[in-house]
């Protein structure tokens, strides 16, 4: 029962640590154009 105290602090932490990373790849743009590099790779300048 001990562990639990310190595996549930621990638990949400790195879930919010992986929310935040989401939230800001959201507002950075990564995830706005997903079939541009697809395409690119098959255009031969």
């Amino acid at each position: 029962m001990e562990t639990l105290l310190y595996l549930m602090p621990i638990a949400l932490l790195l879930g919010g640590l992986g929310l935040a990373a989401f939230v800001w790849a959201l507002r950075s743009g990564q995830y706005e154009d997903l079939d541009g590099a697809a395409e690119r790779v098959l255009i031969d300048d």
